[in-house]
C-alpha cells in the first residue's frame, strides 16, 4: 500500500527523451511506456504479476517507439511510470485518470484516494509529461518545419473474452493526413492479408477521445497525427516490437515527405458517430 502522503519530491523523472532532430518533422510519443512506480507508492497494493499485464503499461510500445526514433532520426518522449499511477492519455479531470478497478483488478492503492492525492500525481507526473510534449513541439516548430505526431500504443488480443482480429489499428479523429496514407500502406503489406481482417480503422476503439494526448497536442494545434495500436501478442518480445517499429518507420518515411503533413490545418474535433477511412 502507498504511504498516506507519498513524498513525490524524491528523484523519479517522469519523462524520458530520445533527442532526435528538431527539424525531423515528426514527434514520437509513448504514453504507456513503463510499468514502473515511484518507490513511495510501493506496488499500489497489487501483486507483482499484475504489473506484467496491459493494465500497467502497453506491452511492446516502448521498444517499437525506440526503433522508430532510431530509424527516422526523430525525437521521442516516453512516460517512466505505470498508467496505474495516473494515465497521461486521459484528460486532466477524466474519471478514469486514476483507475480504481482495471480489467477486473482492484487497485488497493487507488481505491480510496482523494482529490488532493490525485492532484499530487497530476503535478508530479501527469503535467510534466504534457509540458515536455508541448515544449518539444514548440522547439520543433521553431525550426520552420511543422511537426507531425505519431503516438504508439498496444492492445490486448481479447476484450471480455471477445477476440480482437486486428494485427494493427489506426486511431484518428477528423484529420486524415497521416492516418489515410498509412492505412493504405499497411493494407499493402503481404503479411497483413486479408487486410480487412487485420488492419483496423479506428479499431479497437474510436480515436476521437476528448482530452487525450493526441487531442490536446495535435488536434487542437492543427498538427497531422495518428495513434498506432499493435496487438500485444504480436510484439511481446523486444525483437517483435523492433520489427513493428522498423515496419512503421519504413511506411512513414515517404508519407512524412508530403508537404501537407507539415502544414497547420484544423479538422475538428469530431463529435458523434465514428469515421472510417474506407469511406474517404
Amino acid at each position: 500500500m502507498p504511504l498516506a502522503s507519498p513524498d513525490t519530491t524524491e528523484p523519479f523523472p517522469p519523462v524520458r527523451r530520445i533527442e532526435g532532430r528538431l527539424d525531423a518533422g515528426l514527434l514520437l510519443l509513448c504514453d504507456h511506456a513503463s510499468n514502473a512506480l515511484p518507490p513511495a507508492y510501493g506496488r499500489l497494493g497489487l501483486p507483482e504479476a499484475q504489473f506484467e499485464r496491459h493494465i500497467a503499461y502497453d506491452i511492446g510500445a516502448r521498444r517499437a517507439t525506440e526503433a522508430m526514433a532510431e530509424a527516422l532520426g526523430a525525437p521521442a518522449l516516453f512516460t517512466t511510470y505505470s498508467r496505474l499511477l495516473i494515465d497521461p492519455n486521459r484528460g486532466a479531470h477524466d474519471p478514469t485518470l486514476v483507475m480504481r478497478l482495471s480489467d477486473g483488478a482492484i487497485v488497493p492503492g487507488n481505491a480510496r484516494i482523494d482529490e488532493a492525492e490525485i492532484e499530487r500525481r497530476r503535478a508530479a507526473y501527469y503535467r510534466p509529461y504534457h509540458e515536455a510534449v508541448a515544449d518539444a513541439l514548440r522547439a520543433m516548430a521553431a525550426t520552420g518545419t511543422v511537426p507531425a505526431i505519431v503516438s504508439m500504443h498496444s492492445f490486448t488480443p481479447f476484450w471480455k473474452d471477445v477476440p480482437r482480429p486486428w494485427h494493427v489499428g489506426l486511431l484518428w479523429d477528423d484529420d486524415p493526413r497521416l492516418a489515410a496514407p498509412l492505412f493504405e500502406a499497411l493494407k499493402a503489406e503481404p503479411d497483413l492479408q486479408p487486410w480487412a481482417e487485420r488492419v483496423g480503422d479506428n479499431e479497437p476503439y474510436d480515436g476521437a477521445l476528448p482530452g487525450d494526448t493526441i487531442d490536446t497536442h495535435a488536434t487542437r494545434n492543427g498538427y497531422a497525427n495518428v495513434l498506432v495500436e499493435v496487438r500485444q501478442d504480436l510484439m511481446a518480445t523486444d525483437a517483435e516490437a523492433e520489427a513493428w517499429g522498423a515496419r512503421l518507420a519504413r511506411l512513414l518515411a515517404p508519407i512524412l515527405r508530403r508537404p501537407d503533413i507539415h502544414e497547420v490545418r484544423f479538422f475538428g474535433p469530431r463529435a458523434g458517430a465514428g469515421r472510417r477511412l474506407a469511406a474517404l
